[in-house]
């Protein structure tokens, strides 16, 4: 039997989801996370068959938990759930291992075969996402030059993720736990990595990377 963790920040639509699931596929949802976080350390204890996760989660993007689970369950297929048809969303979710991307706006038919497809380690994408076009962003998705983004450390992530929705150093470490001076130095680490100088060079780099949305 499948089992299948669900990540998202809304607690209806992880019901919706479970409810859909267990009723039209012989699975167990074996797990439920509202964070980034939690999503991962589902994953790490539970080791599913699949993980279906929102594409923008509080905490970590659905893309970094997408990188880090693939590291600590490579078994595990990832399903992203998204509003963004953007190329540059599908094109970086490809590149970190994710099997599936499937738009909100799918019927639950669609939904419920992105995942048979996933299972069986097939890639899916939603309509009006072509095949053709999945095979486009795959085949750029090889890389022919270090990517910096793969130099930074977890933390220094989760800082850019959260840098980059705007939050100031005070906030995230509220939200991170950690001290304002712990984050000022990740955020140094982090910009000096990746080449970026001012607060608009890392919300145009989070956003050209597809770890957020302008309009999210």
């Amino acid at each position: 039997m499948l089992t299948i963790v669900l990540a998202d920040d809304h607690a209806v639509v992880r019901a919706g989801l479970r409810a859909l699931l267990e009723n039209e596929m012989d699975c167990s949802v074996v797990g439920e996370a509202g964070n980034g976080l939690e999503a991962l350390a589902l994953v790490e204890r539970l080791q599913p068959s699949l993980l279906v996760v929102d594409l923008m989660m509080p905490g970590l993007s659905g893309l970094e938990v997408a990188r880090q689970a693939r590291q600590i369950s490579s078994g595990t297929r990832i399903i992203i759930l998204s509003m963004h048809s953007d190329e540059s969303y599908v094109r970086e979710s490809l590149r970190v291992g994710v099997t599936a991307y499937v738009l909100k706006e799918a019927l639950s038919n669609d939904f419920l075969y992105a995942l048979h497809q996933a299972a069986a380690g097939r890639r899916y994408l939603s309509p009006p996402l072509s095949e053709k076009a999945l095979d486009a962003y795959a085949s750029q998705t090889v890389e022919t030059t270090l990517d910096l983004y793969e130099t930074l450390t977890a933390r220094e992530r989760e800082i850019l993720y959260l840098a980059a929705q705007g939050m100031t150093s005070a906030e995230i470490a509220e939200r991170l736990m950690i001290g304002v001076r712990t984050v000022d130095t990740h955020r140094a680490s982090m910009m000096r990595k990746l080449g970026l100088h001012t607060p608009l060079d890392l919300i145009r780099y989070a956003v050209r990377r597809g770890i957020v949305s302008l309009d999210s």
